[in-house]
């Protein structure tokens, strides 16, 4: 062992190997073109393939069993070309809907039309410096991240309100407002599948599993939390993993902020000034309207007569999917309804004018966001009509069938397959649509559970979210980003990202072999770990 001098030299210097490293990254990806001109090069790359490899024949077997939706009546899945007559007039028919009916737009539109009014008023403002004035900087990072992976609960909403609250946090703290964008970045996208709560994703994921688990074994049953009691630990994993690569690796590469980098007037002058009397007044004021707004809603959800509950289902995550359904309208509610109480008390809205001034300024600052996402959504749309992200998951599939693994490890290549896979097909509950009748019944057959399988599939589907521009908000991630540091390109915001998904999947990956191999503990309610196969 060297001696202690030896190993604090040692320690920068791999730390400025791994600098140097993330510096490479991040040069490389600058070197792609802006996102809006790399999305719509994608799409028409994706036309040219398509037409190449539909003229040579590729197809694969198609692993779902027969009558399935959408399987082919001879059992093959096939390359569509766009490139020919069908192709075209699919694409001009479709160009307008692919873009409105692109699933993240409407919920970005909508809860950030609440958002604007709550942050024009200064109420935003207001509770941040409420919230962090004294608060110790180490124990704002940590409650960053936990509050990210809390979050998921609440469907996307994490995206929209926490990830640009975090960065004005940080900034209001003195420090970069990038790491505290990263450090809820991690949380919401890196942890989507850790939670204390059953979120909406959960039984959306169970019945795919079910019904790959049917080819099987067609009595097995796939209950929504199943993963549970794996998912609540790995909430504290990810909550110190995030909080110590935002200390130790982020905040310090990043440096100190400079406000000249900044595209828009931060209002840095009084960020940190204390609250007034009258700001303490509408504050509470605020604050009761949302907790009355809270107790309404309650009121419309507990109660077994309740108008947001599911009529005639008494119990489980199926009772509440109106009010999860109904959330974007919720928090719309939530900050708008706040945010006008606090500004009428603080005096700065005093008619409606100035309710939709705000929500028309909110407006104006996601037009990166709104361009970009037309060309994403004729890219993800053009990627699945051509089923090139199915052949490329049943391929990968093949190979690791290929490679003959037996026992505990089997997950190891597993994991790194979905990891893979989740960095062109960003949607967990597509990719698993795609990847579960393969990997279920594969697993199964070597004695391996379908709860134990989704729960490994879950940690490769969450980690590399953040440094794919694939996943659906990346470019609302980036246009936030953006305010800070204008022109900001790709490759930064992924080699700031990069060292998350690192870490995550490396302690992840142990946490998830000491929690089912280890310690012989299950992953949920109910959820053996292994299935006696043959």
């Amino acid at each position: 062992m060297p001696p202690a001098n030896d190993r604090d030299r040692e320690a920068p210097a791999r730390r400025r190997a791994f600098d140097r490293f993330l510096d490479g990254v991040e040069w490389l990806g600058n070197l792609l073109p802006h996102p809006v001109t790399l999305f719509a090069l994608l799409a028409l790359f994706i036309v040219l393939l398509s037409g190449l490899l539909a003229g040579l024949g590729l197809a694969v077997p198609d692993p779902r069993p027969e009558g399935a939706p959408g399987r082919a009546a001879d059992g093959m899945i096939e390359v569509v070309s766009l490139l020919n007559g069908a192709g075209l007039r699919r694409i001009l028919e479709n160009l307008v809907t692919n873009f409105s009916g692109f699933a993240p737009l409407g919920t970005v539109l909508v809860a950030m039309l609440g958002v604007g009014v709550a942050e024009r008023s200064g109420l935003l403002g207001a509770v941040i410096r409420a919230m962090v004035l004294r608060a110790p900087p180490r124990l704002v990072t940590a409650v960053i991240v936990f509050a990210g992976v809390v979050s998921n609960t609440a469907a996307e909403m994490g995206y929209v309100v926490l990830i640009p609250l975090a960065a004005a946090i940080f900034l209001a703290l003195g420090r970069h407002p990038l790491a505290g964008l990263a450090a809820a970045f991690c949380g919401v996208s890196g942890g989507y599948s850790a939670n204390l709560l059953i979120g909406t994703v959960d039984p959306l994921l169970a019945g795919i599993t079910e019904a790959a688990a049917h080819i099987i074994d067609p009595e097995y049953f796939v209950h929504p939390a199943v993963n549970w009691y794996f998912m609540m630990t790995s909430t504290v994993i990810i909550t110190v993993l995030g909080t110590w690569v935002t200390l130790s690796i982020v905040e310090p590469r990043l440096g100190r902020y400079d406000p000249a980098q900044a595209s828009e007037n931060l209002d840095e002058a009084r960020r940190l000034e204390p609250l007034t009397a009258t700001e303490r007044r509408a504050l509470a004021w605020a604050g009761a309207s949302a907790l009355g707004i809270a107790a309404l809603v309650a009121l419309m959800v507990v109660p077994s007569w309740g108008a947001l509950r599911t009529p005639g289902v008494a119990e489980g995550i199926e009772a509440i999917l109106p009010f999860l359904r109904g959330i974007v309208a919720l928090v719309f509610v939530f900050f708008l309804v706040p945010g006008f109480v606090y500004g009428r008390l603080a005096g700065t809205m005093r008619s409606d004018r100035d309710v939709i001034d705000a929500m028309a300024r909110s407006m104006s600052t996601l037009g990166l966001y709104i361009v970009l996402v037309f060309f994403a959504a004729q890219f993800v749309a053009f990627f699945g009509w051509t089923q090139l992200g199915q052949i490329v998951a049943v391929l990968g599939a093949q190979f690791l069938q290929d490679i003959g693994l037996t026992g505990p490890l089997v997950f190891l290549p597993f994991i790194l397959m979905c990891m893979l896979i989740n960095l062109s097909l960003g949607s967990a509950s597509a990719q698993w649509a795609v990847t579960a009748p393969i990997f279920v019944p594969m697993l199964m057959l070597v004695g391996y559970s379908p709860e134990v399988i989704q729960a490994a599939y879950r940690i490769g589907d969450s980690t590399t979210n953040l440094i794919t521009p694939m996943m659906s908000y990346f470019g609302l991630i980036l246009a936030f980003a953006s305010k800070y540091v204008r022109n900001l390109g790709i490759g930064t915001l992924i080699a700031t990202m990069l060292p998350y998904t690192i870490a995550f999947a490396l302690g992840w990956i142990a946490w998830f072999y000491v929690w089912v191999f280890a310690l012989g503990l299950p992953v949920g309610p109910a959820a053996p770990t292994y299935y006696p196969a043959g």
